[in-house]
């Protein structure tokens, strides 16, 4: 299995890394839910559990909230902290703790142009530890093609990120020039600031959208009405309700007449970025792989090594990639 390194020299993470151990030779094993509650004691997530209970126990001695209300608000808090779903409504009773995740802050010069070279590449290292387990093994690491981030495939499928459907894909893209990117990356609405995502959650409150559910045709019309009735104060066009219709077609490319939560998410927190946020300061959300990338394509098409691409160029470049 080969040579287990731990970050923190204490008995908690011994235990993790015992744990990692035995879920890569034979799954891990089931365990009592108080376990899980112990483990997770004096977080947010905690307290949740701890509201689920209280509410549970009150449904079962009398007349209490509907279920539905319960599992609402769960979800908007989910939402707004840019939480996935708890590891409590996995499908398997035992699963790692999510890694908390804090939301970018907007700084004052995130507007002016930034300082990117194009002669000084950089160095991009893949980190060397397992971001859920936070263990290194001689097994293979999945490296994300935009963050420095690395996965073990039993450490995503534990987690719930990594479905049969995709394992296959991961195995296959995530070492090859094309790449994989992980659940953190994936998610475009882990982008906004506090602010900008209890301004969509407003949006959404507003416009009377469930949250983790999937919207149909005549749910996204109405919500894309809703939401231009509320910012120009009058009706969309006709036009208008065409363009939305076909990026309805666009996040439904399999048309099974509906699209994913997931997906109508990370649709709207790009709207949102292009209307709040400027060039530079999108310029600012790349990281350095994304930059070297770039860089790396600038300059196979930049021949002639003056710092611009030309017709001349961009034409030969077109030709050698069709």
């Amino acid at each position: 299995m080969g040579v287990l390194m731990s970050r923190r020299q204490t008995v908690e993470k011994v235990q993790k890394v015992s744990l990692a151990v035995s879920a890569f030779k034979d799954g891990l094993r089931e365990q009592p839910s108080t376990r899980r509650r112990a483990e997770a004691g004096g977080t947010r997530r905690g307290t949740l559990e701890q509201e689920v209970q209280e509410g549970e126990e009150e449904a079962s001695s009398g007349p209490s909230q509907p279920e539905e209300s319960s599992a609402g608000k769960a979800a908007w808090e989910r939402l707004r902290d840019g939480r996935g779903v708890e590891p409590e409504e996995f499908d398997r009773a035992n699963r790692f703790t999510p890694p908390a995740f804090i939301r970018p802050k907007r700084e004052l010069h995130d507007d002016e142009p930034p300082d990117i070279s194009l002669e000084q590449r950089e160095q991009v290292l893949n980190d060397e530890m397992c971001e859920i387990c936070e263990v290194w093994t001689a097994e293979s690491l999945f490296p994300c093609r935009v963050c420095s981030r690395v996965y073990h495939d039993g450490c995503l499928r534990r987690m719930g990120y990594l479905q049969n459907d995709s394992a296959v894909e991961v195995t296959e893209t995530a070492h090859t020039e094309t790449g994989w990117s992980c659940y953190y990356c994936d998610n475009l609405n882990l982008l906004l600031t506090e602010e900008e995502m209890y301004s969509l959650m407003e949006t959404l409150r507003h416009c009377k959208i469930i949250p983790e559910t999937c919207l149909t045709l005549d749910d996204f019309l109405h919500y894309k009405h809703l939401v231009h009735k509320q910012q120009f104060e009058r009706p969309m066009a006709e036009a208008q309700e065409e363009q939305a219709a076909l990026q309805f077609s666009a996040l439904d490319p399999d048309k099974k007449g509906h699209i994913e939560w997931h997906d109508f998410l990370s649709h709207e927190s790009i709207q949102l970025l292009q209307k709040l946020r400027p060039q530079n300061a999108l310029l600012r959300l790349l990281t350095a792989k994304e930059r070297e990338r770039a860089r790396a394509a600038f300059l196979a098409l930049d021949q002639d090594g003056d710092g611009f691409i030309g017709e001349g160029e961009c034409r030969r470049a077109r030709h050698a990639w069709f």
